[in-house]
């Protein structure tokens, strides 16, 4: 008997330990729980970390994540506004709120991934559809094109950038105005939303690159035109300088050179003058320097005794008689 009674204490110890266990469950910090009784939600989320009670056999665990939870949308290709065709790459960040209602709604995180899938896809779509692709592609409308000009896409601008109104930033912030509110009826908070990568579809990205090499031959074209236009008019006034340089050069020559003859003149009309013996030195040399002039190996000249040429060989002629 006191065997038995021994084996009665200890299944119930047993039984005991086994409902104390089934009545308790434990919420770590990165969890939160809805309990369910029959299937059906009970009371409020449990989202205090440490131990917790509930009803044994009738009453479930279910465990949501609190932590920030990842989204990764597939490339999906788009029309932009102006009809050509991109690869949208985006991701997101987002939490469960409220866990009662995401419990409600969506049961597991596959199915919100799936929910996530619907409506960012259809908000990134509607948001690409309705902008220019260089509002996309560019990271803000604060930033300074890399022409000087930014016109619009009126006849004969070609290379020109479409002036832009609000830039990449602008339109991830309004697919997020847009899935935002959608996703609260879920339980579900829409933290933040990125483009994670743009790109040309395949079929359109070989005409694209022709038109931008296009385009940039267009402009070198144009460069290359004001470039020897510049160049001209820097060689006008360059000839235009050196005209007047020489001009100028020219007349001080002559300024100078009049003067020093006038000075020659001066000079030789004194020695002239100075003694008979000096005229007639400065006349023998003045003729010397005439025959140097008029005359050379090749020359034959008839002269009569009368010539003035002839004179100085006359004397010297008489000098020596």
């Amino acid at each position: 008997m006191k065997k038995l009674a021994g084996l009665v204490v200890s299944a119930g110890i047993i039984v005991g330990i086994l409902v104390v266990l089934l009545c308790i469950y434990t919420v770590p910090e990165t969890e939160q729980v809805i309990l369910t009784q029959f299937g059906k939600p009970v009371g409020g989320a449990v989202t205090n970390a440490g131990l917790h009670f509930k009803l044994p056999f009738i009453q479930e665990v279910n465990r949501i994540e609190k932590r920030f939870l990842a989204w990764d949308g597939q490339p999906n290709e788009m029309p932009t506004k102006d009809k050509t065709y991109i690869v949208v790459d985006t991701f997101a960040r987002w939490r469960i709120s409220d866990p009662k209602q995401y419990f409600l709604r969506l049961r597991d995180e596959r199915s919100a991934l799936s929910r996530l899938d619907d409506i960012l896809g259809s908000e990134t779509r509607n948001a690409i559809a309705r902008h220019e692709l260089i509002e996309v592609i560019r990271s803000t409308k604060d930033r300074e094109p890399a022409l000087e000009e930014v016109l619009g896409d009126a006849p004969g601008n070609v290379g020109m950038l479409y002036p832009i109104t609000k830039g990449r930033a602008l339109v991830e912030e309004g697919i997020f105005g847009g899935a935002a509110p959608k996703l609260l009826g879920f339980g579900i908070e829409l933290l933040d939303i990125r483009f994670k990568r743009i790109n040309y579809n395949e079929s359109v990205r070989q005409r694209i690159y022709e038109r931008m090499i296009s385009e940039r031959q267009q402009i070198a074209e144009r460069f290359r035109s004001e470039g020897a236009g510049e160049a001209a008019k820097i060689t006008g006034r360059k000839e235009k300088d050196l005209l007047e340089i020489e001009s100028e050069a020219y007349r001080k020559v002559q300024e100078v050179r009049g003067a020093a003859d006038a000075e020659a003149t001066r000079i030789y009309n004194e020695a002239y003058n100075a003694t008979p013996e000096a005229s007639a030195f400065y006349e023998f040399i003045k003729s010397m320097e005439m025959y140097q002039q008029i005359l050379d190996k090749d020359t034959m000249l008839l002269l009569s005794t009368e010539s003035d040429l002839f004179k100085f060989l006359k004397n010297s002629d008489g000098d020596r008689e």
